[in-house]
């Protein structure tokens, strides 16, 4: 059996570290790069770091609108699919990455297999819930972290090849978090002391590209008495230039992307994450931090749920608020599975095939 596997962001090459691992076990795999986070510190480092074998097609396609990139994305997976011929396409989350696999396989009638199915945040205006649903409605198997995520799929009207699996976002922290104190000195490095600073990661169209919501996130918590971490995505430091906003001097420390190692050390170690990232939000339950969202809504709700996790959206009172509570989930529920997903979607996708 080949199994084409498609990747192009940072969670999914995580994911990736531990499914590809065991697809390659029983199966041939050809692991396809898009190319849409593309430089060193979002991409190759965690290539090096993860131990993810090198991709067999990088297709290069970098930054763009939408549609443009999408488009491009289809044309040159669709070129690789008629080359390769696979027996399945594997893909994740809700990239337009993700998308773009989905259209070509399922056009060339290529069975999908997508992991991290059934999430939904009930906002269509995210690209990335548009992403998701269209992957969801074209898979013929749909590997769902949680029980909330089969429900979604079920009021879909998808109940057919679905499998609960957990998280394999899971199995890696498991795996890497226990690597951490010999691969990471990121807090010797930025001089910071466990849980004595914040960790702010914001990226997401809704929030960077609304000038009065990245001024309101960014200008509140330059207020704050803690330090704050902030590993800064391409786009958000392109977009405060484009609005003439700076917070230097203040509480705010910019950063470059982080590895995933150094990313770990952070998320452990901090008293509070902010975040609008959906797997920042998962890793910080992992890590038992408590997690300010800084979105309305979450396809995470699991985590809100269990008091780990809040929303604030952009609102500078509900952040102060947030920040000031001093809370922390009493419960600790299993919410990501036992650690075994990446084995059990291997072994899910290779019956598939041997029947």
């Amino acid at each position: 059996m080949k199994v084409l596997t498609i990747v192009g962001a940072r969670p999914q090459f995580v994911k990736a570290a531990v499914v590809s691992e065991q697809i390659r076990q029983n199966a041939r795999e050809v692991l396809v790069h898009t190319g849409q986070h593309y430089d060193l510190n979002m991409s190759d480092i965690f290539f090096q770091e993860l131990g993810i074998p090198t991709p067999d097609y990088h297709l290069g396609i970098g930054s763009g609108p939408h549609g443009a990139q999408t488009g491009k994305m289809l044309e040159a997976i669709e070129q690789v699919i008629n080359e390769e011929q696979p027996d399945r396409l594997l893909i994740y989350g809700d990239t337009n990455s993700t998308l773009a696999g989905a259209l070509a396989a399922a056009k060339l009638h290529v069975p999908i297999a997508h992991v991290e199915a059934g999430l939904r945040s009930f906002n269509r205006r995210m690209p990335e819930e548009v992403n998701r649903v269209v992957a969801d409605h074209l898979a013929s198997w749909l590997f769902a972290p949680t029980q909330t995520a089969i429900t979604n799929l079920a009021a879909e009207g998808i109940t057919k090849g679905v499998y609960r699996t957990g998280d394999v976002m899971y199995d890696a922290f498991l795996r890497m978090s226990k690597r951490v104190s010999s691969r990471s000195r990121i807090l010797d490095t930025l001089r910071l002391r466990p849980k004595e600073y914040y960790l702010l990661t914001l990226h997401r169209a809704e929030n960077t590209d609304d000038r009065e919501k990245l001024q309101a996130i960014l200008g509140t918590l330059a207020e704050v008495k803690r330090p704050v971490i902030f590993p800064i995505h391409p786009r958000t430091r392109s977009k405060l230039s484009e609005y003439g906003l700076s917070f230097l001097n203040q509480s705010i420390q910019f950063v470059e992307p982080v590895g995933y190692f150094d990313m770990l050390n952070l998320e452990l170690n901090a008293e509070i994450i902010l975040t609008d990232s959906g797997g920042v939000q998962k890793e910080a339950y992992m890590a038992k931090t408590p997690c300010i969202t800084l979105r309305d809504e979450t396809e995470w709700v699991e985590t809100v749920t269990a008091h780990w996790n809040c929303l604030v959206g952009s609102d500078p009172v509900k952040i102060r608020e947030a920040l000031a509570l001093g809370w922390l989930g009493s419960d600790y529920p299993d919410l990501f599975g036992d650690g075994a997903a990446a084995a059990q979607i291997a072994k899910i996708v290779d019956d598939s095939f041997s029947k």
